[in-house]
């Protein structure tokens, strides 16, 4: 299918009801896998917007929680990432924005911080307290009209939304417009979503991810190797695989520098100073490299964040095990944003083409 007839079938499959029955569809975290609210203090909350696949979604650390980030592919979309420098003078963060929408999407944060601003939530500056709320992006528009696309007043219903309960998951906030296997025609990707999970330890350390996951590459099971969602065939029934093509010397199809993107967030009870929590977001990217094929490209502007709420002392080995929990925690969480995905025309899930 060409790229316009593909538009046009998804625009008539949105205005017949797919998206909203897909929203409908979109479950809670199962209770085996966890979700990142299981790290109290965390309150999450979805808007997605039934026109088109498209959405954002607030993480919320409103008694403040400690931050870093690290930017791993070549084409990123990010507000407030400079505060979060180990050097730099705030040391917490009260909410987190994954926003669709590319860089239209990085208004939802503004909404975000007027929610927090009229409930006293800040950092205090002589009469004023000012939310600091970090946002990442990815890019969505090419899925229905591009023209709609999350804003302030998106921010404020996810920030309003937010709730400590299980988080839901697949076509929702920013997965909604998601979709993976884009690397040699994005007519023959297939649609992906939003995941999360947590690791609980027996002595009460807890470590927990959530995940948009929009990859120019595929997603693979990282126990087998086996590719779940990615680049279909020419026929559209079955799976290419995207290593598996380059591999053989085959090159990748039109530059989407910018179009792609997986952004997400690791959290957890343990204490962490802000130059911690930057290599434990370090680390969770081994999370995505274990299940993203290929990854951190320059097509993509992947980016995590990784928050921790102080709650509990890091145990022995501390920032090491923290952060390799958080790229076992962030696989799992990738994983699930496969299997919890619904299709949209022209762009099956997993579980409708049956490669799970």
């Amino acid at each position: 299918m060409r790229r316009r007839d593909f538009g046009r079938s998804l625009t008539a499959g949105l205005a017949s009801g797919v998206l909203a029955g897909s929203r409908a569809n979109a479950g809670a975290a199962e209770a085996q896998g966890g979700s990142l609210t299981d790290v109290a203090g965390l309150k999450v909350g979805h808007f997605t917007d039934t026109r088109r696949p498209t959405g954002c979604t607030a993480i919320l650390t409103e008694g403040g929680a400690t931050c870093g980030v690290d930017v791993r592919g070549g084409a990123p979309g990010t507000r407030e990432t400079d505060l979060l420098n180990p050097v730099n003078l705030a040391d917490q963060v009260h909410a987190i924005v994954l926003s669709g929408g590319s860089a239209f999407g990085l208004d939802a944060a503004g909404g975000v911080v007027r929610y927090l601003e009229e409930k006293g939530v800040g950092f205090a500056v002589g009469t004023a307290r000012v939310p600091i709320v970090p946002a990442a992006i990815l890019f969505d528009l090419g899925l229905g009209d591009g023209k709609i696309r999350p804003d302030a007043a998106a921010g404020y219903a996810a920030a309003r939304a937010a709730s400590p309960g299980p988080v839901p998951e697949g076509n929702v906030g920013a997965g909604a417009g998601a979709t993976v296997g884009k690397l040699f025609d994005p007519a023959r990707g297939m649609k992906c979503g939003l995941g999360s999970a947590s690791l609980r330890l027996p002595q009460g350390l807890i470590v927990a991810a959530l995940v948009a996951v929009n990859a120019v590459g595929d997603v693979v099971d990282p126990s087998s190797g086996r590719v779940l969602a990615g680049a279909r065939t020419a026929d559209g029934r079955g799976l290419e695989g995207s290593m598996k093509a380059l591999l053989a010397g085959k090159l990748p199809g039109a530059p989407l520098s910018g179009q792609n993107t997986t952004i997400g967030v690791v959290a957890t009870n343990a204490a962490l100073t802000k130059a911690e929590a930057t290599k434990v977001a370090q680390m969770a990217h081994d999370g995505l490299a274990r299940t993203i094929q290929p990854v951190h490209t320059p097509w993509d502007g992947d980016t995590l964040f990784a928050l921790s709420l102080s709650q509990k002392p890091p145990v022995a080995g501390g920032v090491v095990q923290v952060g390799a929990l958080a790229a076992e925690v962030m696989a799992r969480a990738v994983v699930r944003a496969v299997r919890a995905a619904q299709g949209l025309p022209g762009l099956p899930s997993a579980a409708e083409l049956g490669t799970l």
